[in-house]
């Protein structure tokens, strides 16, 4: 072997004995915690800012190991991470069972779906809405209603109907409207995931928006079914439970949409008057921020009105109110915001596997959901594509293969399988989601740029 060979070697050895001892050496610091400061095994209750402060080093420190080692997706690679610490916490735990308290004592302290679906949510929605292109969103706008509404739709009756059977054949069964409500959690995709492997991959514009802006809208749409059949499943059903629907749809989306355009367009009149950086990235802050507080005050969709908000402050501020200087500290405070936060959303997603009880029942559930989901999600689209091809002539199947393959489940399912009460079958829903969301974000998520390249080939000017 030549020196350039041995140099190589000599690199990557290193480096993975870096990767190691930097896991041991986290690992270890708990089992130090645990064993020798003589500490309680459940960590004292935290306040707010120790969590957050904790978090962040996690994340930072998680960050760093996949941007010097794996070079991965940050998504994906920080989902691999906390995956693999935790089952190294759970199988330490074997040997030292008060580590595995410490971390379940940790991550008690953090109600998950709060967090999201309180506050992360928000800032995401915005953050993505206000980066969307807005003349390709127009463009495509009739494919995105049709895929974000109608896929939502098809894709909860298909996932819960395919569920019901697999449970009544195999299982325990289960009432369909549960099933439902898993259909629900399940169908919204998350596009943070996938949209760099794709933006790398050189998939044409059209596409990408399509990807981006259905899974915008396809969460708000997947939040206000989701609690419509939580609240059919408490209240009954009615008899007129199809206006029923679609008058709860229009209420909360509709609603959701107005009052995002119009906070956006407040927004607007407010940074037109002035020329001030730092007061117009916190107009921003406070649209984002109040935004989602007034529209749940107004019982409408607060996920739709902070993507339409972002939208407006996005395309219109930023091309008419803002001077240049402004609108570069605003875009790259959104972008910080927007990578912050998910670094830590999908920290959190592999770091709540060491408060998830794994059910054999439960597992061959979450394992046969996968073929479901894939399928729901190909027929989503698929339908509304052939009975609709005359409105929607820039979709093709190649489009349709993509985003089929690229529909990763995110955080938001989580948060939403989280946040049931009973009788609803929490635990049963949160391992079942947590299965697929993993398969989606680490296989499909893999796996979609070699896809993605195969059925488009290398675009111009797109690396």
């Amino acid at each position: 072997m030549g020196h350039k060979g041995k140099s190589a070697l000599a690199v990557l050895q290193r480096n993975r004995m870096l990767w190691w001892m930097s896991l041991m050496g986290l690992v270890s610091c708990r089992v130090y915690g645990v064993l020798f400061l003589r500490r309680p095994a459940v960590l004292l209750p935290m306040d707010l800012f120790a969590i957050i402060t904790l978090l962040v080093v996690i994340t930072a420190l998680f960050s760093y190991w996949n941007t010097r080692f794996l070079k991965l997706p940050d998504s994906i690679g920080l989902t691999v991470i906390s995956l693999v610490y935790s089952l190294v916490i759970i199988l330490a735990g074997s040997i030292f069972p008060g580590l595995v308290a410490m971390e379940k004592s940790f991550m008690g302290q953090i109600d998950f779906s709060e967090v999201l679906l309180d506050v992360m949510l928000c800032f995401l929605l915005f953050a993505g809405a206000f980066h969307t292109n807005f003349e390709l969103l127009k463009k495509n706008i009739s494919s995105v209603t049709v895929f974000s509404v109608l896929g939502v739709l098809i894709s909860t009756a298909v996932i819960g109907s395919l569920t019901y059977f697999i449970f009544e054949l195999f299982f325990t069964p289960v009432p369909w409207l549960y099933c439902l409500l898993f259909g629900a959690i399940i169908s919204p995709t998350d596009p943070i995931a996938v949209l760099s492997i794709l933006t790398r991959s050189g998939v044409p514009e059209d596409v990408e928006i399509n990807i981006v802006g259905e899974s915008l809208f396809n969460d708000g749409v997947g939040v206000v079914l989701f609690y419509l059949i939580i609240s059919t499943v408490q209240n009954g059903i009615p008899s007129n439970v199809g206006l029923e629907v679609l008058t709860h749809l229009v209420r909360e989306a509709g609603g959701g949409i107005l009052l995002g355009w119009a906070l956006g367009m407040l927004g607007f009149y407010m940074l037109r008057k002035i020329d001030h950086y730092q007061s117009e990235v916190m107009i921003t802050l406070a649209l984002a921020m109040g935004g989602y507080e007034l529209a749940s005050v107004l019982h409408v969709s607060g996920p739709l009105c902070m993507v339409a908000g972002g939208l407006v402050t996005g395309h219109r501020s930023k091309a008419k109110a803002m001077s240049r200087q402004t609108a570069e500290y605003v875009d790259k405070f959104w972008v910080l915001i927007d990578g912050l936060l998910n670094a830590m959303l999908f920290v959190l997603i592999g770091l709540e596997l060491v408060l998830i009880e794994f059910r054999p029942v439960y597992i061959w559930g979450g394992l046969m959901a996968i073929p479901i989901t894939i399928i729901a999600r190909f027929l989503a689209l698929w339908l509304p594509y052939v009975a609709m091809k005359k409105w929607i002539p820039a979709v093709n199947m190649k489009m349709i293969r993509l985003m089929t393959w690229g529909g990763l489940r995110g955080g938001l399912s989580i948060a939403m399988a989280l946040s049931l009460k009973e009788p609803l079958p929490r635990e049963g829903f949160v391992v079942m989601v947590f299965i697929v969301m993993a398969f989606s974000i680490i296989v499909q998520g893999l796996t979609v740029g070699k896809m993605a390249r195969r059925l488009f080939g290398s675009q111009p000017g797109k690396k």
